[in-house]
């Protein structure tokens, strides 16, 4: 059984998802089934074939959000120590190569965003900052190259 790391929002997010997925998607495939099936002969239908596919996708990620949501592993970050690096807070680094600042929120993998500035807990660059404190200097491997980052800072959300 894998836990999946998440905070309160990620999981509300997932659970919404789940019931729109159950609520108006599911429904609205199988009315495309059954309408293609109207059609006549199935096996020369691409309209029915399509909506088959479609079936497929929606009961497949249904089932990958379920099974997210019963093993979801939730920390709440604001009961989180800000000495360290953990899941869930915001930690402030500066590229110590291009001089710039960047801050990120650590987050589960189904949470990451990076135009939001939310980082999944398995990417690179968290996974080097995680357990690390303020005056840190990590080097990460990331696609342009090595990068050397100073913390900064560690917040709350």
């Amino acid at each position: 059984m894998t836990r999946h790391p998440m905070t309160p929002d990620g999981l509300q997010k997932l659970k919404k998802e789940l019931k729109r997925l159950k609520s108006e998607e599911r429904p609205k495939v199988i009315e495309s089934i059954a309408v293609a099936r109207d059609h006549g002969d199935i096996s020369e239908n691409a309209e029915y074939d399509a909506a088959k596919e479609r079936q497929a996708f929606v009961e497949k990620r249904i089932r990958e959000i379920e099974n997210k949501v019963a093993n979801a592993q939730v920390v709440d970050p604001s009961t989180l120590d800000t000495d360290r690096v953990v899941f869930g807070v915001h930690v402030t680094v500066h590229d110590l190569t291009s001089g710039e600042s960047v801050s990120y929120q650590i987050v589960g993998a189904d949470e990451a965003d990076v135009a939001a500035s939310r980082i999944s807990v398995v990417s690179p660059v968290a996974r080097a900052l995680i357990g690390k404190r303020v005056g840190d200097v990590v080097q990460v491997q990331v696609p342009k190259g090595m990068k050397e980052f100073e913390i900064m800072e560690i917040a709350l959300p």
